[in-house]
């Protein structure tokens, strides 16, 4: 009896890691879908679009100030974007809306974040691009205005700059 136990038990947690490692492959699958077409307003007072910036390699995240993930990430992003964005390369980092607007600027300020940061108070953004409800959630656009990935939690770092790199040179 215990023997099955056992068994049950680890076909159980065998059968959770093979859906987790499902969940992760889904979540960081390549896409071919155009970007959604939205306007972010930065904190800054700049306001872009997803159209304006078309010829461009583009990420962009959804973070929050609460979120530890999104802050242990955040310092990758700011590599990422010195590294790329003389050669055609745009972050855009959106606070979701249930964060205090007020520490997002302070952060910003604070971390000299060097990218674009807005602040999705209405939702509407997170809708328009799958209705995000984790953070970090990260979309990295070519620059023809489609898709490449999603990612889900941080990316695989090696992976991501191999493949903004070979978008870049496209």
């Amino acid at each position: 009896m215990k023997k099955a136990k056992l068994i049950v038990g680890l076909g159980a947690a065998l059968l959770a890691s093979v859906a987790i490692a499902a969940i992760a492959a889904v979540a960081s699958f390549t896409l071919t879908r155009p970007a959604p077409q939205v306007t972010f307003n930065a904190i800054s007072g700049e306001t872009v679009s997803t159209a304006d910036l078309r010829g461009k390699v583009v990420l962009v995240n959804f973070w929050a100030t609460y979120c530890s993930d999104c802050i242990k990430e955040m310092p990758k992003l700011v590599n990422a974007h010195r590294k790329f964005s003389a050669r055609g390369y745009e972050t855009i980092a959106i606070a979701v809306r249930h964060d205090n607007p007020d520490r997002v600027v302070q952060f910003t300020a604070q971390h000299g974040l060097p990218f674009k940061v807005a602040i999705d108070s209405s939702g509407e953004i997170a809708r328009e691009f799958g209705n995000i409800k984790l953070t970090p959630s990260s979309f990295l656009i070519g620059k023809n205005g489609k898709v490449l990935r999603r990612y889900v939690g941080e990316p695989d770092w090696v992976e991501f700059h191999q493949l903004v790199e070979r978008e870049l040179r496209s």
